[in-house]
């Protein structure tokens, strides 16, 4: 079986995970899928038709009803029915259901599959949870990003119309839902990357080195 050319970006809520996806997208030449993204489209679209996020079996079969492909941009982006990602995706209600919605094994089991097909067409740089252990165990390169809350909180409120301490609160019931339902592990293999007194471009230069270091057939 041929080594899928991905690169997989794992970590917590906040850690950067987003940002440097989309920067080793444009510097590899290859399409970024936001996987975080996949989830909170399921939970916005469950919310709106008035689907419990406890059902999972409901869950799954709105699933089968959304579609997610790449965009022809550069570097190629998901679409989700379609169309790019929207503000709506990243609003404090679908923020705080989002964990519940991912629990459900047949919700990732189909996730997964959706994950794979994406990466699998030309590459990607893939982030999001259980990339690197479950979508892509292969991949020549694992990251898994890690900061200190503050830092985390940091980032998040300079991405978002919100305070820090609306932030710092998000982020930490996000933690705690995700320590009971899916708690952030790093996949076997992975190189840590602590971006907490990183910048963008400094995480991004030490991502390169990684790819340089660990997965040069990567390099454009």
């Amino acid at each position: 079986m041929t080594t899928p050319a991905v690169i997989t970006i794992d970590g917590a809520a906040g850690s950067g995970k987003s940002t440097l996806g989309k920067g080793l997208a444009v510097a590899l030449r290859l399409p970024y899928v936001n996987t975080g993204l996949m989830y909170r489209a399921l939970t916005l679209e469950a919310l709106q038709t008035g689907i419990s996020t406890d059902d999972g079996t409901a869950l799954a079969q709105l699933l089968r009803t959304i579609r997610f492909s790449l965009s022809e941009a550069s570097p190629p982006e998901l679409l989700i029915q379609g169309r790019p990602s929207t503000r709506a995706l990243q609003t404090p209600r679908v923020e705080a259901e989002v964990s519940d919605v991912s629990r459900h094994p047949e919700v990732r089991a189909l996730m997964r599959a959706a994950q794979r097909a994406l990466g699998e067409l030309h590459g990607a740089v893939m982030d999001g949870r259980d990339i690197g252990s479950m979508v892509f165990p292969d991949a020549p390169l694992k990251l898994y990003l890690t900061a200190d809350p503050g830092a985390r909180a940091a980032r998040r409120t300079a991405e978002r119309d919100s305070t820090q301490a609306e932030v710092e609160a998000s982020l930490h019931a996000r933690d705690r839902r995700d320590a009971q339902l899916n708690p952030p592990e790093a996949p076997s293999g992975a190189v840590r990357l602590d971006t907490a007194f990183l910048g963008v471009r400094e995480t991004l230069q030490a991502a390169l080195e990684l790819v340089r270091l660990h997965a040069p057939g990567l390099l454009p």
